[in-house]
């Protein structure tokens, strides 16, 4: 229950009603004992500036960004840390003190769940969550990386910034789209496609899907690369558990329980 003492933290996205970011974050502070609480707030593109001061100003602890505000709320927080400074993103909002502290737990949560030592990496999407993963992967020792869009001019946009911070890495943007998995090691899609596998799999892969269902059902991504036999398969749901651990870390400075916040969504 809803108090006067109750800590709350909010996700800002648009649209946010599909999320089970509140459902996973509420189960954990429930867990841990917490009078906190985790809101859903709709936040449309030019209002999300003043979402961010609300919540300062609404004495919220922070929050998660989500689809489509990730690279645009670098704008709007006092302090980066280095991990959301060289990505280039932001997915968690820490406020304290009357300042919003800014840093990215997408492509920690991949990482964690992935060896991309040597690797060569296929990344379906150019968004913020693209951007980050991409960074991350990357910074693991990643050899190669592509990333592929249906918009062309974004995933050129996102792999000449990744060359820069990278100028070591073979990096590009493929060609076409869809693109051709077939060289890639590790093929990870960061688009919020559900419905089409989007690229051809294949047995010796590690597929890799930031995207999730609702209802906890398999992506049509997912079910493709089971399908062909994979050989390991990461889940949306397993990447929202990785990275929503790390932000409540970041908000509680607690250890996360994981097992209850991948239970709750399993359920």
């Amino acid at each position: 229950m809803l108090t006067g003492g109750t800590t709350l933290v909010g996700l800002l996205g648009d649209p946010v009603s599909h999320s089970l970011s509140p459902l996973m974050q509420n189960a954990a502070f429930a867990a841990r004992g917490l009078d906190w609480a985790y809101v859903p707030l709709r936040v449309e593109p030019e209002r999300l500036e003043a979402a961010v001061a609300g919540l300062v100003a609404l004495s919220f602890a922070g929050g998660n960004v989500t689809t489509p505000h990730k690279t645009a709320v670098l704008a709007f927080c006092d302090e980066l840390d280095e991990s959301a400074e060289r990505a280039g993103s932001v997915n968690t909002l820490v406020v304290r003190d009357g300042r919003v502290h800014g840093s990215t737990t997408d492509g920690l949560a991949v990482v964690q769940a992935v060896d991309a030592e040597g690797m060569h990496v296929l990344v379906l999407g150019a968004g913020g969550a693209a951007q980050a993963v991409a960074t991350a992967l990357a910074e693991a020792g990643a050899a190669r990386l592509v990333v592929a869009a249906r918009d062309g001019e974004r995933a050129h946009a996102l792999a000449a910034r990744l060359r820069s911070v990278f100028p070591d890495r073979e990096i590009s943007a493929a060609d076409r789209w869809p693109p051709d998995a077939e060289d890639a090691g590790i093929v990870l899609n960061a688009t919020p496609v559900v419905d089409e596998p989007l690229v051809s799999l294949a047995r010796e892969q590690t597929a890799v899907d930031l995207a999730y269902r609702e209802d906890g059902a398999a992506t049509a991504f997912v079910e493709a690369a089971r399908g062909a036999g994979c050989a390991t398969v990461i889940d949306g749901l397993d990447v929202l558990v990785g990275q929503g651990a790390a932000s409540f870390e970041r908000w509680t400075g607690i250890e996360a329980p994981a097992d209850v916040m991948r239970r709750s969504l399993r359920a």
